[in-house]
């Protein structure tokens, strides 16, 4: 599991974007306090079939 800023860094993407996909619940993400953790593997799936 990674944060939103790491998933950032490892993908190029911007922070403002991967927290808009876990808001608009199109990314599986855990929230934990004000911490959202995505799985890293489901998200470069998520970026290779777009679901």
């Amino acid at each position: 599991m990674k944060t939103l800023r790491e998933m950032a860094s490892l993908t190029g993407l911007s922070y403002d974007y991967i927290r808009k996909l876990c808001l608009e619940g199109r990314i599986v993400h855990i929230k934990t306090g004000k911490k959202y953790l995505v799985n890293y593997d489901r998200f470069i799936d998520f970026l290779n079939t777009g679901e």
